[in-house]
């Protein structure tokens, strides 16, 4: 539930405490297991797998000559107002690449044309990470933090493969999803526990299955990359000129990866380590997260160790009797890992996250469930986004791994160690993502070298819980000598620009003026 993809969430998590982010999604609870791609295809076959798409046959005129029909927007995106600048469309693209000529779905886009179009640069299309952030419902919403940017730029949002309104998977009911949250222990104490755990993955991943068994092994990096190049084709860029931020760096990387050439300005801002592989992501989440936590602790005035043993004991007393929360749900301890996790990841979000643990201290967990809800996607009507569903449907496209009871288990001792908080949490999660997955993976890590590509900004906050800092000296050095550029961000949170005006001034140079900054610059 927090692993490398979920908690990587959204460079814009911040925004999910004030709900803004919530309810971005239209569909309905307890509906027949019908297909949620439109299709009666059958459910997806493990041992019948088609290819993941990473074939490079030309595509046909009838896809690169697309003419976009942008209208005003019918979902509640912000463009539906009157006057409101923002237009939506829908490009068609492959379902699989190495099949060009066969089915397509279609990419849901949103755009805000530059304001200046006398000196109007061109698109810029934006990933807010996941995987499953939908941009079609997150920029309208962000917009205001790229003010600047949309001067010369038209700003473009899309709902990547498998998110939202892009053939969105779906996988179980908002019924299906309150009974885990209430009955599955996401940190097992027993057998009992373990096999249920187990159990409820391997029904989530069924779910997916049988909803969205079509698009399925269809939705990783590789195809949204590629969808990526065809949108910058039809919207008549010669480049690309792009924005990735957490998940969206990786998407950012495989694109430069496989279209070197047609990278143009870009920047990646919390940046995804491009040679984790899904146990290392957990890893890595771990030391993040409890940086952030003895950050967050020291800047309380407390002692970091003495904090963090205080928060674990809590944590040990509301596994063995979950918290009462004035209605009819408790808050159990998966819960309130998840409660702690989402204000860690914005340093305006500290008092918020000492007012939820003093409440909880006092043996109340209404606060601390309004953030797991928060960071959920469960709206006040019980209701839940799907980004979850989409995010471990990508990201277990994308990796071959596996992983067993067994191997999370043989994790814990190391991960307890660097967190007593998260270790177990995030140890345990490296099972309960895919490994009892409908469909094979693509890949062991990411492929990111970019020989020949344009200079790549990468911005790397040294307190981000959730994409290291360490990621993104890896970044760049992956992408390649004179490819990444390496901007580090002293502080805290998940993403730089628009909190550091050091960096927010740095990206703003260099889309608009092209002006490079030195390799190491630091902003403090």
């Amino acid at each position: 539930m927090v692993a490398y993809a979920r908690a990587g969430a959204l460079a814009a998590a911040a925004l999910l405490l004030t709900g803004v982010l919530a309810g971005c999604e239209d569909g309905t609870d307890d509906k027949p297991a019908t297909p949620a791609d439109g299709t009666t295809a059958p459910a997806a076959s493990k041992s019948a797998a088609p290819s993941p798409g990473t074939g490079t046959k030309p595509l046909p005129a009838a896809l690169t000559s697309q003419r976009l029909d942008w209208k005003r927007c019918a979902a509640p995106e912000g463009g539906t107002a009157p006057g409101s600048p923002w237009r939506c469309a829908t490009v068609e693209v492959p379902l699989d690449y190495a099949k060009p000529d066969g089915d397509t779905i279609g990419i849901a886009l949103i755009r805000k044309e530059a304001r200046d179009k006398g000196r109007r640069l061109g698109s810029m299309l934006f990933n807010f990470g996941g995987p499953g952030g939908s941009g079609v419902s997150i920029l309208p919403r962000a917009a205001g933090s790229y003010g600047a940017l949309n001067t010369r730029y038209d700003l473009v949002g899309f709902d990547p493969r498998g998110v939202a309104q892009s053939a969105g998977v779906r996988c179980r009911t908002d019924r299906e999803q309150d009974s885990t949250n209430k009955n599955i222990d996401m940190t097992p104490d027993t057998a009992a526990e373990e096999a249920a755990f187990m159990k409820d993955g391997a029904g989530f991943g069924a779910g997916c299955a049988r909803r969205s068994g079509k698009v399925l092994p269809f939705v990783g990096t590789t195809g949204a990359a590629r969808d990526m190049d065809l949108i910058r084709e039809v919207l008549g860029d010669e480049k690309l000129t792009y924005f990735g931020m957490s998940y969206g760096t990786e998407l950012g990387g495989t694109y430069a990866h496989l279209f070197p050439k047609k990278v143009g300005r870009t920047v990646f801002d919390a940046v995804v380590d491009p040679t984790a592989d899904s146990t290392g992501h957990a890893r890595n989440q771990t030391t993040g997260f409890q940086r952030a936590l003895e950050n967050y602790l020291e800047d309380r005035g407390q002692d970091p160790e003495k904090g963090t043993k205080r928060i674990a004991a809590l944590l040990k007393r509301i596994d063995a009797d979950p918290l009462p929360t004035g209605t009819d749900r408790e808050l159990n301890e998966s819960l309130a890992i998840t409660g702690i996790v989402l204000p860690l990841y914005s340093k305006d979000s500290w008092p918020t996250l000492t007012q939820a643990l003093d409440e909880a201290e006092s043996g109340t967990g209404s606060m601390l469930l309004q953030l797991a809800d928060s960071y959920n996607g469960r709206d006040g009507n019980g209701h839940y986004d799907t980004q979850n569903h989409s995010q471990r449907a990508i990201s277990c496209a994308d990796t071959k791994a596996r992983p067993t009871a067994a191997e999370a288990k043989a994790l814990l001792p190391e991960f307890r160690k660097l967190s007593p908080v998260f270790g177990a949490f995030l140890a345990w999660d490296t099972a309960g993502w895919c490994s009892d997955w409908p469909v094979a993976g693509e890949h062991d890590t990411p492929e990111a070298s970019a020989p020949g590509s344009a200079p790549i900004l990468v911005v790397g906050t040294t307190g981000d819980p959730a994409t290291p800092y360490e990621g993104a000296r890896k970044m760049a050095d992956e992408l390649g000598e004179g490819v990444g550029v390496l901007l580090t961000n002293k502080g805290e949170g998940h993403g730089a620009y628009g909190v550091s005006t050091c960096v927010t001034s740095t990206v703003d140079a260099y889309f608009l003026d092209g002006k490079v900054p030195a390799d190491g610059k630091t902003c403090s």
